[in-house]
């Protein structure tokens, strides 16, 4: 055959010296049985564009694997195309490759030029050329594209494909330097020392694991069901760290303690492999301590027993109709019937049908009395909202009731709204016959909130696929978010003042879990809603932004003009039993509220 010049460039001259794309050394070889004269230059950004130009290439074959160097082992990977046999051949004037790492935007550029005589090769088949040794970042993915010289004026000649390279849990690759900085083979080997002291009530834990190479600092936190704490540590050239940490008994409301270490690696840095160990801190209570417990609980098993009995003598029929009887969870019987007032606001139709919906399955399906604004719009345009609302929250404060707070989008942009950022006026806010209740309802409560001894009242939840804890606002922080529905079998627990996980056992509630919540009719009608809202935010990103009005003083004035001047004339004839203690009360805490909550106060949990 007659010998074919064959030029190979290589590299793009805008690749930084930091990218990862690069060809091994020895490795990138023109050499082919009928060409030679391979030379290799820098890769040119000027294409020839012609009208009649060559079909496009073929894929011949890809390989991801390991090779070591120098420097140890690396992932490489292999690309291998063909050359169609075709008359349009001879006007073929090379090839190029192109490589882009669709995570760092980091690219390749390979580039061949040759001159064929024939259409196929000595061997008679088709001609393929390769590029080897291409080292790429474990994890990576990469797009390749190849396409023929001359390029077309019109039309799309190139062939494209995606390549995945394994990562560094890869053993064939977990010693490579890319893994090593992002902490392959680090084993902490963790390990807890727990102490009790039963005479001051307090626990001491010592954390202690071994160090990485290639990690200088670490956060190491506890976590337990409404308390967590952490340290950060740095190595200072030591091989193991030891942290301690101490609090007192009454901060645990369960046994089990998560304990984990967050790593810093150069690599991954905040988004690093974090091990995990849990422990049970009553294990190591004294024996003594435990023969009290165990004469105490059996004192109280017995109490039970006993108030059972009584129960079943003197047992009140049921009406085995009533749809709060037949949904009631298999196994739970409830003491006393809770109530429950849900604060919220009016983001959207959809979004309102959902609190309609919870509250509905929080009646039939738990036997729970709710205190819901658009259920008691009456009483509410008699009273006005400062009134209505501060009335059952001092009739909540001074049961064993609780106060239900739903976070969501409009709540954040609303507590920033009275924080001094721009005001906020909802479309569905303006329709609804009571108004904006949450505005007033945040003005009132959050400062009993946070000056409270005990905020126990209060139950902060959202739900989680059509919101975020981004949406909480910064007042309750301090306390447990509750992610509906995932965790409403623990936010029930919480409405009845019981812990789902005690010593030695762990309480459930049949037909509350995440999976099984929608087998009854309200449960399946929440999740509908729930599921119609998530769907319309993803047809619709700027959804929350539509809802917003420019000026709610028209709007709002138009919706609820015909309902307050129906409730002005009820408001003037019982305006002498309405306290003015309370009006005096509220608007007190309002002009303090401001003041105390959004320039002198300052969570972080």
């Amino acid at each position: 055959m007659i010998d074919v010049p064959f030029f190979c460039f290589c590299f793009a001259a805008a690749l930084t010296a930091s990218s990862s794309l690069r060809t091994l050394e020895k490795r990138l070889d023109c050499n082919q049985l009928g060409l030679n004269n391979c030379l290799i230059n820098n890769c040119s950004e000027k294409r020839m564009v012609v009208g009649l130009a060559p079909i496009g290439p073929d894929w011949d074959a890809e390989h991801v694997g390991v090779w070591t160097d120098k420097e140890g082992p690396v992932s490489v990977m292999n690309v291998s195309w063909k050359i169609k046999a075709d008359a349009n051949v001879f006007a073929l004037h090379g090839s190029e490759i192109n490589i882009l790492d669709t995570r760092t935007n980091q690219s390749m550029c390979v580039q061949f030029s040759y001159n064929l005589g024939k259409q196929l090769n000595p061997n008679f088949k088709m001609w393929t050329f390769s590029l080897d040794g291409v080292e790429v970042e474990p994890g990576h993915t990469y797009m390749v594209s190849v396409f023929n010289l001359p390029q077309p004026e019109n039309g799309d000649v190139s062939i494209r494909k995606e390549i995945i390279i394994p990562g560094c849990d890869d053993r064939r690759i977990q010693k490579a330097q890319t893994c090593l900085e992002n902490g392959s083979l680090w084993d902490p080997h963790m390990t807890a020392n727990v102490s009790v002291d039963m005479e001051h009530r307090k626990l001491s834990i010592v954390v202690g694991f071994e160090a990485a190479q290639y990690s200088e600092r670490y956060q190491v936190s506890i976590q337990s069901l409404r308390f967590s704490s952490s340290n950060n540590v740095s190595k200072e050239n030591r091989t193991s760290l030891n942290v301690t940490f101490e609090f007192g008994l009454w901060q645990l409301s369960q046994c089990e303690i998560l304990l984990m270490i967050q790593p810093f690696f150069m690599r991954c840095k905040n988004y690093c492999w974090r091990p995990e160990k849990i422990i049970d801190y009553c294990l190591y209570y004294p024996p003594r301590t435990l023969i009290v417990k165990a004469a105490v609980g059996l004192l109280v098993i017995g109490c039970c027993l006993a108030y059972f009995l009584w129960r079943a003598c003197h047992k009140v029929p049921v009406n085995a109709s009533s749809p709060a009887v037949k949904e009631q969870p298999e196994g739970f019987q409830v003491q006393e019937r809770k109530r429950v007032l849900v604060i919220y606001s009016l983001d959207h139709p959809l979004y309102k049908s959902v609190v309609l919906k919870l509250c509905a399955f929080l009646v039939s399906k738990c036997g729970t009395e709710v205190v819901l604004d658009l259920l008691d719009s009456t009483r509410l345009g008699v009273l006005g909202s400062i009134q209505w609302l501060d009335w059952h929250r001092e009739q909540i404060e001074s049961s064993s009731d609780k106060i239900l707070i739903l976070c969501s989008r409009g709540v954040q942009a609303k507590w920033r709204a009275m924080c001094g950022d721009k005001e906020v006026f909802l479309k569905e806010d303006a329709r609804s016959p009571v108004g904006d209740m949450l505005t007033p309802a945040l003005s009132l409560m959050v400062p009993h909130f946070i000056r409270s001894a005990s905020f126990e009242k209060y139950i902060v939840a959202y739900f989680d696929d059509i919101c975020s804890e981004e949406h909480v606002p910064s007042p309750f922080n301090i306390t447990v978010r509750y992610k509906l529905m995932k965790q409403f079998e623990e936010l029930f627990f919480r409405i009845l003042d019981t812990e789902k996980h005690e010593p030695g056992r762990v309480n459930h509630i049949e037909g509350l879990s995440e999976e099984e919540y929608y087998d009854c009719p309200s449960g399946r009608a929440l999740r509908d809603a729930i599921e119609a809202f998530h769907a319309y935010q993803l047809a619709h990103p700027t959804w929350f932004e539509d809802e917003l009005l420019e000026s709610s003083k028209l709007e709002l004035e138009q919706a609820s003009a015909e309902f307050y001047d129906d409730a002005k004339t009820i408001t003037n004839l019982i305006a002498y039993w309405v306290p003015d203690s309370v009006t005096s009360h509220v608007k007190t805490q309002e002009s303090d509220f401001t003041v105390q909550m959004c320039t002198s106060v300052e969570f972080n949990y």
